[in-house]
């Protein structure tokens, strides 16, 4: 039994406190620089208070971007990103519910093989197999593509072992209802097994979302039409791009309105998502 004892609660919330400020101040910092004019940060002092730019700057990258630095406006920037990442999630949750739903209630040759060969894909990142990855995609014409973005990373290891494992608990007595109620292979999974893991699905949703949308080295690599980058890729075009320093107001902006899209995400499914990862019974 836990002893409520005032002073330990006192100090928990203490160090909880401090956590959250310690997280969020280089937050606040961006928040802030993104209100200030240019020729603050000449000065070389950075301001705690907002200033008075902040709707000039944020209109200016949302419409115009930075045309010297090749960055068009991230309006477009964040749709594409948002595109990729919800193809990249509903893809890998669609392929891993099918896979481990195979592989838990099918009985066909080698089916652990497989499932160990699905597994061990862990151990190989996108960087590794990058370069056939790219051959392939050329290949198939799908560069400068939403399908190039997103087809390619949507098969996860990781949502298929984490749902054969949560498939595994669930009682045989279920199954056997639904056959004796004449129910199909199809039907048992859409009208039971979906509804049990909706929690899953929605913890993998947020991770695979936040992965989707953060992605860089792949969209830098096949993407060569201004019409199809990302935000992420816009930022590093505005923090390296061009003959002149970085405009910082504008590149604190665009990460502020970055962020914001997982941030949402998060907090709309923190229910959810806190259950998914959390419950061990359904």
């Amino acid at each position: 039994m836990v002893e409520n004892n005032r002073w330990g609660n006192f100090f928990a919330h203490l160090v909880l406190i401090a956590g959250v400020a310690i997280v969020l101040f280089p937050v606040y910092v961006a928040f802030i620089a993104s209100t200030h004019p240019p020729g603050t940060f000449v000065r070389g002092v950075m301001p705690l208070l907002p200033g008075t730019n902040a709707w000039d700057n944020y209109m200016t990258v949302i419409t115009e971007g930075r045309s010297r630095a090749g960055t068009p406006p991230i309006a477009g920037m964040m749709w594409n990103s948002f595109i990729m990442a919800m193809a990249i999630t509903i893809g890998k949750l669609s392929i891993s519910l099918l896979s481990a739903f195979a592989i838990v209630y099918f009985r066909f040759p080698f089916r652990m093989f497989f499932f160990w060969i699905i597994f061990l894909t862990l151990m190989l990142p996108v960087e590794v197999r990058i370069v056939p990855t790219f051959e392939v995609v050329a290949n198939l014409g799908m560069l400068n593509s939403f399908a190039g973005l997103s087809i390619p990373l949507i098969a996860s290891a990781t949502a298929t072992f984490l749902f054969r494992q949560f498939f595994m608990t669930v009682p045989e007595e279920l199954m056997e209802a639904a056959r004796v109620d004449g129910a199909g292979p199809m039907k048992f999974f859409k009208d039971i097994l979906l509804p049990l893991s909706i929690t899953n699905i929605a913890a993998l949703f947020v991770i695979m979302f936040i992965y989707g949308w953060n992605q860089y080295l792949w969209p830098l690599l096949i993407t060569t039409d201004p019409s199809y980058y990302t935000i992420v890729m816009g930022l590093q075009r505005m923090v390296t791009g061009g003959d002149s320093e970085p405009l910082w107001h504008l590149v604190m902006a665009t990460v502020v309105l970055a962020a914001m899209p997982p941030v949402l995400v998060i907090l709309f499914m923190q229910r959810l998502f806190v259950k998914g990862l959390t419950e061990t019974e359904k």
